[in-house]
C-alpha cells in the first residue's frame, strides 16, 4: 500500500444500503476542515474537545438540509492516531454517494480496503494478530468464530509474548555483553540462569502454539443431515456411508435421530440420518419429528433423499425458509427408477452441475453416486472449516513454530556448551520471528496481504 498517510481519507464506515443511519469516517489531518465544508453546526466546535455536535448537512442540489450528527475525535486518542471525525445522518444511498462525492472534492481521499486499521497499526495502536483480528471479527460467520476472533482482538495471542520478548532482549544482551569482555572472564548470565530462561520461553510458545491449533480447528465436524419422506432410502444411504442404522420397508422405521462420525478424504463429517416427514399424529412421532427439525436446524448441508421415478408430495415446515443452507438433492434407489426433476424451489443455495434432474443419483445397492457424493461432503466441510482467522492463524502458527526451532537449538547451545556466538545468532533467530509475528518487524508486502482482505470504511 503506497498510500501517504497524511492524507485525509473518507469512507463509509456503517453498513451499505438504506436504513436509520449512515457513518461516514474521516481520518487525516485536515478531517474537520473537510467535514466543515459540509456540515453545519448548531454551535461552534472547540478542535481540543472531544464531542458530537447537531446540525445540517448541506449537498448540492438537495433542499433542504439534512439534519445530521458530527462527532469529533482529536489526536491521538484515536482508533487510527489521527485526528477522526465522523458524520452520522440518513443512510439513504443516494444521498450518502453524494456526501462522500462533494467531501472528496473538498480535499479528502477514497480510503483503500482496511486502511484505517493500517493507520491504527502504524501509529502502534494495534499489532498485526490483533489488526487481521478486526477482519476476522467483521467475516465471522458463526458465534464460535466471533468468540475466537474477539480473543484475539483483546490480546489473546499477543499478550503472552510481550513479556517473552522481553525476556529475550534481556537474555541476548546479557550474552551479548559477555562476547565484549571474553578476555576479561567476566560472565554476565550462567548456563544454569540461561537453561531456566530458555525452558521458561519454550513453555510459553508450546502452550501458545497448542492454543492456535485449537482455535484453527472448528467448534464441531462438519454436520450433513439426511431428510426426506418415509421411506425414501435416507437409511439405506446411511448405511452405505459408513451408518449403522435399522433397515425396513415399512415406512417409519427410523423413529430417533442416528449419528455416524465418519471421516471423508482426511476431514472429519457427521452425518445424521433423520425421521421421515409426516403428521405427528401420536406422542411418539410427534416427538420424532421435533427431533428432525432440531438436526435440521443444526446442519450445515442438507441431503435431501428423493426416491427416483417418485414425485415430491410434500414440503415440511421444517424445510421452508432454509435459503441459508445448502441443499443437495439426491435421487436415491436410482438402481430401481430413473431420477424425477426436483423442485429448484427446495435445492436452497443449490448444488449444480448434477445431471438434467438436478438431483445427484445414488444407489445404496449398486453403489452408484457414493464416491461422488463423498467428494461433495468433502467439498463442502472443506469449505466450511476455513474460520475466518484461518489466515491470521497460519500466519502466527508459522512464526510460533520457527521461533521454538530457534529456542530449542538454543537451549541445545548452552547445554552441550557450544560457543557462546551461535548462542546469540539463535536468540536473534527467535527474536526476528516474533517481531514479525506482532508486526515489530514488517515489511510492504505483508501488509498488503493482510489489509488488502480487508472491506472498505475498516
Amino acid at each position: 500500500m503506497q498510500n501517504d498517510p497524511a492524507d485525509t481519507i473518507v469512507a463509509l464506515a456503517s453498513a451499505a444500503g438504506p436504513g436509520a443511519r449512515a457513518i461516514v469516517r474521516l481520518s487525516g489531518p485536515k478531517a474537520l476542515e473537510i467535514a466543515g465544508s459540509v456540515f453545519s453546526p448548531a454551535e461552534a466546535l472547540d478542535p481540543a474537545v472531544r464531542r458530537m455536535s447537531a446540525g445540517q448537512i448541506r449537498l448540492n442540489g438537495i433542499e433542504p438540509t439534512l439534519p445530521g450528527f458530527l462527532y469529533h475525535f482529536p489526536a491521538p486518542h484515536t482508533y487510527t492516531g489521527q485526528l477522526m471525525v465522523e458524520l452520522h445522518t440518513i443512510s439513504s444511498p443516494p444521498l450518502v454517494e453524494l456526501l462522500i462525492a462533494q467531501l472528496l472534492n473538498a480535499g479528502a481521499r477514497a480510503a483503500q480496503p482496511g486502511e484505517f486499521t493500517l493507520r491504527a497499526f502504524l501509529a502502534g495502536k494495534c499489532d498485526l494478530p490483533r489488526a487481521e483480528a478486526v477482519q476476522a471479527v467483521i467475516a465471522a460467520g458463526t458465534r464460535y468464530e466471533l468468540t475466537q476472533a474477539l480473543a484475539q482482538l483483546a490480546g489473546g495471542v499477543s499478550r503472552p509474548l510481550e513479556g517473552l520478548r522481553d525476556d529475550l532482549l534481556n537474555l541476548l544482551a546479557d550474552v551479548e555483553a559477555g562476547l565484549d569482555f571474553t578476555e576479561e572472564g567476566l560472565e554476565f548470565v550462567g548456563q544454569e540462569d540461561t537453561l531456566h530462561r530458555l525452558a521458561k520461553g519454550l513453555a510459553q510458545l508450546t502452550t501458545l502454539q497448542r492454543q492456535l491449533e485449537q482455535r484453527a480447528a472448528p467448534e464441531r465436524p462438519f454436520r450433513a443431515v439426511l431428510i426426506g419422506e418415509p421411506n425414501a432410502g435416507k437409511s439405506s444411504l446411511f448405511n452405505a456411508l459408513g451408518g449403522a442404522a435399522l433397515v425396513s420397508p415399512e415406512p417409519g422405521t427410523t423413529r430417533d435421530y442416528l449419528l455416524a462420525r465418519l471421516e471423508v478424504n482426511g476431514i472429519p463429517v457427521e452425518l445424521v440420518d433423520t425421521a421421515g416427514w409426516q403428521a405427528g399424529n401420536d406422542p411418539i412421532t410427534g416427538q420424532s419429528q421435533a427431533l428432525s427439525q432440531s438436526q435440521t436446524r443444526e446442519a450445515d448441508l442438507l441431503l435431501l433423499c428423493l426416491e427416483s421415478g417418485k414425485p415430491l408430495t410434500s414440503i415440511p415446515f421444517a424445510l421452508r425458509g432454509k435459503g441459508e443452507i445448502t441443499v443437495l438433492g439426491l435421487a436415491t434407489k436410482c438402481d430401481l427408477q430413473p431420477s424425477s426433476p426436483a423442485p429448484s424451489s427446495l435445492l436452497g443455495k443449490g448444488v449444480g452441475g448434477l445431471g438434467d434432474s438436478g438431483l445427484l443419483p445414488t444407489s445404496a445397492v449398486t453403489g452408484q453416486g457414493l464416491e461422488q457424493l463423498r467428494a461433495k461432503l468433502a467439498e463442502f466441510a472443506e469449505a466450511k472449516r476455513q474460520p475466518a482467522l484461518a489466515p491470521s492463524l497460519s500466519r502466527c502458527r508459522h512464526h510460533v513454530a520457527a521461533c521454538l526451532d530457534h529456542l530449542r537449538k538454543a537451549h541445545s547451545i548452552v547445554l552441550f556448551e557450544d560457543p557462546p556466538e551461535l548462542l546469540a545468532l539463535e536468540l536473534r533467530g527467535a527474536l526476528q520471528q516474533l517481531g514479525e509475528m506482532v508486526g515489530a518487524i514488517y515489511t510492504e508486502d505483508l501488509l498488503d496481504r493482510i489489509f488488502s482482505r480487508f472491506c472498505i470504511g475498516k
